[in-house]
């Protein structure tokens, strides 16, 4: 008999259901189907694909309830973190796809060198990759599971994903609503387990391995899929940094960074994690969310403002955060409360670079706050990090705040707002240094699980090529006036007068006279800026 995992209930700590753990003969027969269906399903038009894909939509908000209940009942969130965090965006994407999935995929003509290819045309376009490995966390196991598989079936792929073994139960309701989809049969397929079910999908080589979660797990990813080699993106953690100037909107502020740094118990990898305040107003700023703090209600249903803990392993890395910021100096505006997977929100103050909370990913409801200098001692200290995911900048001067956010090291940034700018669903999406690599959402998305394939035609009825053997002194010389005329110094007209004679050779090769192929260089390279 297999081995099985039983989903836990994170608001009640009931067992909601059990799930037998595929095993390796198992997945490499999904791996075999899943391929077959991507033979077919890459054959399938741009349109047709977007037309079925989108019946996704009126599917989600018939089982609207029911989606919202098995989130909850899997994660521990609130009501409404359910509904704008793991629902909103998903029906974002689906809507952006729909309206630009076929343009963005379209094949696409490149302008050829009249001279260098005469008769030729030439043109790219995007394949994918064939059979996606999706591998998605438990913090938002809705949304970071579907997202990317629906940005891989929009692009041609096969899907095979792993959920968390926190959250089976989302991955048994998405298996649910994508089966009501004229998909063919094995296109999506899930897979069970823990860490060495990952590990063995991977080795089952699939095509494109897209990966979401902590750094340690993410370099085991890279490690399994470079033995094949298989590419893979990576969508790590982060330590998102949040600057503010004292010309700030400073109530604003104090409430985004409650928000940033509180919304789903701080389990979301662009929470705020240090926050940044001008020393001008850092005494000011701090009141302020100290006070506002105190008033954050914990529960579950619409009644609270932040929910449970979705993985109480995750508690231990918080409390060794907190303590370790204490002893080495900090204040804290309440001690660690822990109440059942309920934790209350806690603001760190006179904090320093130095302390794990400043370092490491905390991935809980702390924020820290430390005063800076002037501009330059802030981008210093946003910038000293190992990560680099996302990061906010808060100032009336937005040239001042712009300037700053395009000096950080980071995939993403947003000034006078936070997170918001991860649910624009046009724009790309993920870091860089230990933040990951390779993005999604937007045109990159799709991009994303697509290779280029480009390709020249060329339609001379000639039986050989300037280039082409055999070699000769009189051939260089024709190539060294080409090349001349294309890079060298002078006017146009000049570089064409002291090559003309060896340029004629060039006539052969082509139904058109030396003189318009010199119009149409002059064309090539007025468009083209040289």
């Amino acid at each position: 008999m297999n081995q099985q995992i039983t989903a836990i209930s994170a608001l009640t700590e009931q067992a909601l259901n059990s799930y037998p753990i595929t095993q390796a003969n198992e997945i490499a027969d999904i791996m075999a189907s899943a391929q077959q269906a991507a033979t077919v399903w890459a054959q399938t038009g741009i349109k047709q694909r977007v037309n079925i894909l989108s019946h996704l939509q009126a599917i989600i908000l018939a089982d609207f309830d029911l989606i919202i209940e098995v989130i909850m009942s899997a994660t521990g969130k609130v009501k409404t973190e359910v509904l704008l965090g793991e629902i909103y965006f998903v029906l974002e994407l689906l809507r952006y796809y729909q309206q630009h999935a076929a343009n963005i995929l379209a094949p696409r003509p490149i302008h050829t060198a009249p001279l260098a290819f005469p008769q030729a045309s030439a043109a790219y376009e995007r394949k994918p990759y064939g059979v996606v490995a999706i591998i998605s966390p438990w913090n938002f196991p809705f949304q970071l599971t579907l997202s990317p598989l629906l940005t891989a079936l929009f692009s041609g792929n096969a899907v095979v994903f792993k959920m968390s073994e926190l959250s089976l139960p989302v991955g048994e309701l998405i298996e649910e609503l994508l089966a009501k989809l004229a998909l063919p049969k094995g296109l999506v397929q899930q897979v069970i387990g823990e860490a060495e079910t990952g590990a063995q999908l991977i080795n089952a080589r699939p095509d494109l391995v897209f990966f979401t979660g902590s750094v340690a797990a993410g370099r085991a990813v890279m490690a399994s899929a470079a033995q094949h080699p298989i590419p893979v993106v990576l969508e790590l953690g982060g330590k998102d940094a949040m600057i503010v100037f004292a010309d700030a909107h400073l109530q604003r502020a104090v409430k985004a960074a409650m928000y940033g740094a509180f919304s789903n118990s701080g389990q979301v990898c662009v929470s705020i994690e240090r926050c940044y305040v001008e020393a001008h107003c850092y005494a000011e700023f701090v009141g302020k969310l100290v006070e506002a703090v105190a008033e954050i209600t914990v529960g579950h249903g619409v009644v609270g403002d932040v929910g449970s803990l979705t993985s109480l392993k995750q508690f231990s890395v918080i409390e060794a955060h907190y303590n370790d910021a204490l002893a080495k100096g900090a204040k804290a505006s309440s001690p660690l409360r822990l109440e059942g997977r309920f934790l209350h929100p806690v603001v760190l103050w006179d904090v320093t670079q130095d302390m794990l909370v400043m370092r490491e990913e905390t991935f809980g409801p702390l924020l820290p706050v430390m005063a800076f200098e002037s501009e330059a001692h802030a981008i210093e200290l946003a910038n000293d990090s190992e990560f680099g995911l996302n990061a906010s900048v808060w100032s009336r001067d937005i040239a001042k705040a712009e300037r700053v956010a395009k000096h950080l090291q980071v995939g993403n940034w947003a000034v006078n707002d936070v997170i918001k700018n991860i649910g624009h669903v046009g724009l790309p999406f993920g870091g860089v240094k230990n933040s990951g690599f390779g993005r999604y959402h937007g045109a990159e998305g799709l991009r994303q699980f697509t290779y280029t394939v480009a390709g020249l035609t060329s339609r001379t009825p000639l039986d050989d090529e300037p280039n082409w053997f055999p070699y000769s002194e009189t051939r260089y010389q024709e190539m060294r006036a080409f090349i001349d005329l294309r890079f060298g110094s002078g006017s146009l007209y000049q570089r064409i007068a002291r090559n003309w004679r060896r340029l004629r050779a060039f006539q052969k090769y082509s139904s058109l006279n030396l003189r318009q192929h010199c119009r149409n260089l002059w064309i090539f390279i007025t468009n083209n800026g040289n």
